[in-house]
């Protein structure tokens, strides 16, 4: 199995480019997968690891930069609770799925088809973790309360709650109006702190 450093730079490296797509694009143009891999200080060959095409990158990088920002989302939040906090990271992460829904479920069809023509041995990621920072920042003030093992049993069950899975679950699967869609999540976003928290 491989070392968490080397994977922790490969998540880096992916966001990295990421990133510098994103600022690539605010000058108003697209840029091509050579300018951004240069930006991001990798190579382009790195860049064709991650990305199997430019087109590909800008799509995520698109949505990359409609996701909300942890430190923003919680900026001047004067409560502490943490079921208030991850509902608020929850409903900014819906609000972003439901105006970006055509091209996250292109996204998602365009991973899972990748991931099954992938042996997954080269261990480049296929998508970027947006979830579990705005999960952590939401629980920043309810950390210390929780035993390390429970913090991180909580963080990854939240996150199968949060994100286009779960709406997308909630809408095609569930049938559910997006009313009832929100209303069923913050249930289960309260049942799983409050089970943390016993």
């Amino acid at each position: 199995m491989e070392g968490g450093g080397r994977a922790n730079q490969r998540r880096r490296t992916r966001k990295d480019l990421l990133q510098a797509a994103g600022r690539l694009m605010k000058e108003g143009r697209p840029p091509t997968l050579e300018e951004v891999a240069e930006a991001a200080l990798v190579s382009r060959a790195t860049a064709y690891r991650y990305f199997p095409n430019v087109d590909a990158l800008l799509a995520e990088a698109t949505l990359d930069m409609a996701s909300p920002d942890p430190a923003r989302l919680f900026e001047g939040a004067s409560s502490s609770d943490p079921v208030a906090r991850v509902v608020l990271a929850d409903e900014a992460l819906h609000d972003m799925v439901a105006a970006n829904e055509p091209a996250l479920r292109l996204f998602l069809a365009s991973t899972v088809q990748r991931a099954a023509r992938s042996d997954g041995e080269d261990g480049v990621p296929l998508r970027q973790n947006r979830r579990t920072p705005l999960i952590e920042a939401a629980l920043a003030p309810t950390r210390r309360q929780l035993k390390p093992a429970a913090y991180d049993s909580l963080v990854k069950a939240l996150a199968l709650v949060l994100g286009t899975e779960a709406v997308i679950v909630c809408k095609d699967v569930l049938q559910l109006s997006d009313s009832e869609a929100r209303k069923v999540k913050r249930w289960a976003i309260k049942a799983l702190v409050e089970a943390a928290l016993r």
